[in-house]
């Protein structure tokens, strides 16, 4: 027992340092600057961080939220994106084990994390996003090779149906990010679980977005990518209780 909390502990350090690595990637990607050479640097002086400075969740709490060096208070998206994507990899590894699987569905979820929050504020997903959970995609088929059909169904079983949308609508109906997403993300997850995924992340999508257009007078414009990345984590954490239920029970 003593060693399995030992273990989660260890992933759960390892998660909070992605995701300071994920606030760089959020921040960097959409000016398309260098997201491994360039030094981490406070935005409002341009001061290079030393190492005391970017310690994960800590550093922003001794700082009390502000720059070391110019006082500029730091954004919360900072140990949030880190508390969560920590958070995340011990879910995971929680619910599906302690193997190689769960650490591809744990970079998985960072990439959803990153492009749920730059889609969120451009309406755009990167390509360079999609084409890390493609590679993903690509990995987690050749683990599981014997079962090869699941996996390229789920890179066809959504995408092409919007590749569809997408081109009877010149792109106003569907992004072309959205498409991609749901071919990379169905190549990692495979076809049933990809399925459950959309269907949660347009129900979602459409009821959160319903709320905020009442509530707030959103424009009518619907980033869809958080939705589809919510439905592609609920379907990966809880998808095959549900598919075992509606196959087993319902059919």
């Amino acid at each position: 027992m003593g060693s399995t909390v030992h273990i989660y502990i260890v992933i759960f350090l390892y998660g909070i340092v992605t995701g300071s690595f994920l606030n760089v990637c959020i921040y960097r990607i959409p000016r398309k600057e260098d997201i491994v050479k360039r030094s981490s640097h406070c935005m409002s002086c341009g001061t290079k961080l030393a190492w005391k400075d970017l310690i994960p969740l800590f550093s922003f709490l001794y700082l009390k939220g502000s720059c070391r060096y110019c006082g500029a208070k730091l954004s919360w998206q900072y140990p949030i994106v880190e508390l969560v994507n920590g958070i995340l990899y011990v879910l995971i590894f929680i619910v599906k084990g302690i193997n190689l699987i769960s650490a591809i569905y744990c970079l998985f979820v960072s990439a959803l994390l990153v492009l749920s929050i730059i889609d969120w504020r451009s309406f755009e997903i990167p390509a360079t996003i999609n084409g890390f959970i493609l590679v993903l995609g690509v990995i987690r088929l050749f683990l599981d090779i014997a079962h090869w059909q699941e996996y390229v169904l789920g890179f066809f079983s959504v995408s092409l149906f919007l590749f569809v949308i997408y081109q009877i609508s010149g792109g106003r109906a569907i992004g072309g990010g959205d498409v991609k997403l749901m071919a990379a993300g169905g190549l990692v997850l495979g076809w049933r679980h990809t399925l459950l995924a959309f269907f949660i992340g347009c129900l979602l999508g459409s009821i959160v977005h319903l709320m905020r257009m009442k509530i707030s007078k959103v424009d009518h414009v619907l980033a869809l990518g958080p939705y589809l990345s919510a439905g592609f984590l609920i379907s990966m954490l809880a998808g095959e209780n549900f598919l075992d239920w509606y196959f087993n029970v319902l059919l």
